[in-house]
């Protein structure tokens, strides 16, 4: 994609909104859209302190005036410059509850957006983002980033293929062990906003990494969640959000039969951070009328294929074309992991812009506003579904 076309390979202006000093996934963003050159950090509001946002400012070598105390004052100073100096996009890794008002106002002054995930904390919010992005006609990016690993793209293009035939049954695990104990409490800053309903949203563990296991399934699989069964639980005492969940879906879509609910392939989504000895174990099962694809975040760069006739194959990246061969930077045997497939994502959203800007015909995978409006529509189903007693619950979107 990118190396094809010269026009492309323009360097974007990023802004970023939070992020700054302690912040893990802040400093992850900020690796990943320097990796292909495609992006520069050129101004920032680092921090919801105006004296902390500064001076992560200065640690991150932006000083003078893009060097901003607030978002809003970013946002104000930015849209008076002319658009050959002002940030091409803003990258927004705060806190999940001020997704929606930092989204929404750069959408409508009309600045390319990135999204850490959950995209917002309600569905309202997030069909309203969706409006607004619609409406201005810019690029909007949920960083779902385990879909910019190679192999998990070149499973989705063996779905669609036909290699393993008609959908039956979607397994994914993704299961952490780092808030096994009241993490929270201790003052642990990644801790204690995930596990406060005012910062993190209605969903603990299902907002924090469930979106990214029903985001994986809908884009391996092209299937959408019709309806689902939600089981939450908080195993550490006092915690107010979920800490695991186990979730049952009906899956429908065009390589899944419609007729029923007999018909209609199922699924089964089991998240958690309270699992002792897991670090960041995602894993994903799909079984087909004719064969199953196995893949594994730990283990990333293969992907097992498995066919009625008995045959067995591991592949590696040596092996893909296409979506996957041009996520692919490295000859195989030289591991890729999650910065990269991370990198992928930024990589996409430039082609993205530079393409809308530039008239360029081409074409840019990346998770988009509707992905992150399905997560969002997904953690609200969860909740109801649970608050039932695990009632059957159809998706709002």
């Amino acid at each position: 994609m990118s190396a094809s076309n010269p026009a492309l390979l323009r360097v974007l202006r990023l802004g970023m909104v939070g992020g700054g000093s302690g912040a893990f996934i802040g400093g992850v963003h900020r690796m990943a859209s320097a990796l292909d050159g495609r992006w520069r950090l050129v101004a920032g509001a680092f921090s919801s302190d105006p004296t902390r946002s500064l001076a992560s400012a200065r640690s991150l070598g932006i000083e003078g005036p893009r060097a901003y105390g607030t978002w809003q004052e970013m946002l104000e100073q930015e849209s008076r410059l002319s658009p050959s100096e002002r940030i091409d996009a803003i990258s927004i890794v705060t806190p999940n509850a001020s997704h929606f008002a930092i989204a929404s106002a750069f959408g409508r002054a009309g600045f390319n957006l990135i999204i850490d995930k959950p995209m917002v904390t309600t569905l309202s919010d997030g069909v309203a983002l969706q409006e607004i992005v619609e409406r201005a006609g810019i690029v909007c990016c949920v960083t779902y980033n385990y879909s910019g690993y190679p192999m998990v793209r070149h499973a989705a293009s063996l779905v669609r293929e036909g290699a393993i035939g008609a959908i039956r049954k979607v397994l994914v695990e993704y299961h952490q062990g780092w808030l096994a104990t009241a993490l929270e409490q201790s003052g642990q800053k990644q801790a204690a906003w995930r596990c406060d309903p005012a910062q993190a949203g209605a969903g603990g563990s299902i907002g924090d990494i469930g979106t990214h296991a029903e985001q994986l399934l809908r884009c391996v699989t092209g299937l959408e969640v019709v309806e689902l069964s939600a089981d939450l639980t908080s195993f550490v005492e006092g915690r107010a959000l979920d800490d695991d969940g186990l979730i049952r879906l009906r899956l429908s879509g065009e390589r899944a039969a419609q007729r029923d609910r007999r018909s209609t392939a199922k699924g089964l989504i089991s998240v958690s951070q309270v699992c002792v000895g897991e670090q960041n174990n995602l894993t994903l099962r799909v079984y087909g009328e004719s064969g199953s694809l196995w893949w594994k975040q730990e283990e990333p760069n293969s992907l097992r294929i498995a066919l009625l006739d008995g045959e067995e194959r591991v592949l590696s990246r040596g092996v893909v074309s296409g979506d996957a061969a041009s996520a692919t930077r490295l000859p195989p045997g030289h591991p890729e992991g999650f910065i990269e497939a991370f990198a992928n994502i930024y990589r996409g959203v430039a082609d993205a812009i530079v393409a809308k800007t530039s008239d360029i015909s081409t074409i840019a995978i990346h998770p988009t506003v509707v992905d992150g409006v399905a997560g969002v529509a997904f953690v609200e189903a969860c909740v109801k579904s649970h608050a039932a007693q695990g009632a059957w619950i159809e998706m709002g979107m």
